[in-house]
């Protein structure tokens, strides 16, 4: 067994016997089931592959104190949205005691609520778009008024652009706090910014390539993350030297204000003035073959199998209390 350690901790590992019996957490009761299931064994599969006893494990089918039953030593984290990627799993996780990818219950809670995020970025000189939150429609005339038309209406803490709606029209706008309010009670609307749309995947302190995304649909939602073969994607993104480098910069000051911590992504849109404003983190992102970390990790050198592994490894910034 062969393990690299920096300031105590291990950064590397050689061999697949090191992680011991891995679980892979996937599936989950979040509206991202479908995704997480994709994720999860896309990882499980790469897992098998570099030779890592990795066991598929879905707790909307078993409570997590099966983990221990099962004798695991660490958890892969592929659960998407609420209860997964919000904190939820990760506390429970601290209280068995078994190391997991990722971030921690803070990084995770804060980075799952867009409100918040915007707000501590914000806190620390990052730019972000100018918001409004919609408690209901004695809000939306002061929305309409303070952000202008179109704008787009996003419930606070759902992922992979669950609920989200562009409204053009006024009238549009109750419908629009409908959809995402059936999801979460905090609403809130953005303007609508019509530059281009960027993320930075970072993965142990390191800002990989950013991305630039194009879709036909009316923005990059659901449907166009995961299913349709003709958004486009740009890697490199066609950023100047300085603006690459800034973006990054701007992306690991971005994480490491909310708490993120081990990987994610960071997704900005470009103003008018070609300013990025943070949109949100993703402390679990998608790992399907339509993903955009697996993408980044590639400009780099390393293949899907190689970036699963450095996500596990992730797992050694907790021990085992």
């Amino acid at each position: 067994m062969k393990l690299n350690h920096h300031a105590g901790r291990i950064t590397e590992v050689t061999d697949a016997v090191a992680f011991g019996r891995v679980a892979v957490l996937l599936g989950g009761s979040s509206t991202e089931r479908e995704i997480s299931l994709l994720t999860g064994n896309a990882v499980l599969a790469a897992l098998g592959r570099r030779g890592v006893d990795a066991h598929a494990f879905d707790p909307r089918e078993r409570p997590l104190t099966d983990l221990l039953d099962g004798k695991f030593d660490r958890v892969w984290i592929a659960l998407h949205g609420p209860g997964g990627e919000d904190g939820t799993a990760q506390g429970a996780l601290e209280c068995l005691g078994l190391p997991y990818t990722g971030s921690g219950v803070l990084g995770s809670a804060v980075c799952m609520d867009k409100l918040r995020t915007k707000r501590l970025a914000a806190a620390v000189g990052i730019a972000t778009a100018d918001y409004v939150v919609l408690r209901g429609p004695e809000d939306f005339p002061g929305a309409i008024a303070r952000l202008g038309l179109p704008l787009i209406v996003k419930p606070a803490t759902q992922g992979s652009s669950v609920g989200m709606s562009k409204v053009v029209r006024a009238e549009e706008l109750p419908a629009a706090w409908q959809a995402a309010a059936v999801h979460e009670p905090v609403v809130f609307a953005e303007p609508w910014i019509t530059g281009g749309e960027y993320t930075v995947a970072i993965l142990k302190g390191r800002a990989l390539p950013s991305i630039r995304i194009e879709t036909p649909k009316v923005f990059y939602d659901y449907e166009a993350k995961y299913f349709r073969n003709d958004t486009q994607y740009f890697c490199p993104s066609g950023l100047a030297a300085n603006a690459e480098a800034q973006l990054g910069a701007l992306a690991a000051a971005a994480f490491d204000a909310c708490g993120a911590s081990g990987w994610g992504r960071v997704d900005f849109m470009m103003d008018g003035a070609g300013r990025p404003l943070l949109l949100e983190i993703n402390t679990v992102p998608g790992m399907t073959d339509h993903s955009l970390v697996p993408m980044a990790a590639r400009a780099v050198g390393l293949d899907f199998d190689d970036l699963v592994w450095r996500v596990l490894e992730t797992s050694f910034a907790r021990t085992r209390v």
